[in-house]
């Protein structure tokens, strides 16, 4: 482990891996609250109108990174979500989950170190939500076979997938978050502290 990496996991204090473990964990129930209705909406309308929820299952490290506003928050909530969703038993497999993990987490953990961990209002989180989609688009386009599928079909795909991204992951996150900054439970972590600044 680098130096710039030991700086980073001691950066991260135990109340807020704990709360990064506690919403990995909350998204692992509800990846498997989810199961049935993707199974559903895959029998209706294929990837397409499966694609519409992909957003819900990359909130939950955004949601951390958006609370702790500190590097690593989001790709280590996503390695902890891998690990939940590995151990309680997942329909796409260990390697899909692990896969989904990594690319969610360099897709979103670059962005906010562009953004300094300081923007986060609402066309920052959205971008953030939209561009954590195409790098695993790509993966999971070779792993589960939709890389055969007509042009199209994939084009049409992809865009509702970011769309997801953009609504149901960037800006579901910058909602929950904020409705959640007064809460007694966020006052130790940086969206707390924010929420009790002065407004300019």
């Amino acid at each position: 482990m680098t130096s710039s990496n030991t700086r980073i996991w001691h950066s991260l204090t135990l109340s807020e891996w704990v709360l990064m473990a506690l919403l990995a964990a909350a998204n692992g129930v509800l990846t498997s609250g989810l199961s049935w209705l993707n199974k559903l909406l895959h029998s209706l309308g294929g990837p397409m109108l499966t694609s519409s929820i992909v957003g819900l299952y990359m909130i939950y490290g955004l949601l951390a990174a958006y609370i702790i506003r500190k590097p690593g928050a989001a790709i280590f909530t996503y390695a902890l979500g891998a690990v939940v969703q590995i151990l309680v038993g997942t329909a796409y497999g260990a390697w899909a989950a692990i896969a989904a993990a990594l690319c969610y987490g360099i897709a979103i953990e670059p962005l906010l170190y562009l953004f300094r961990y300081r923007r986060y209002d609402w066309g920052a989180m959205s971008f953030i939500g939209l561009a954590a989609v195409p790098i695993w688009f790509v993966v999971s386009a070779f792993m589960f076979g939709y890389i055969y599928y007509e042009t199209w079909v994939l084009i049409a795909t992809l865009a509702v997938r970011c769309l997801s991204g953009l609504l149901l992951c960037g800006a579901l996150t910058k909602l929950i978050g904020d409705r959640l900054a007064s809460a007694r439970a966020l006052r130790p972590f940086a969206l707390g502290k924010a929420s009790r600044e002065p407004r300019e």
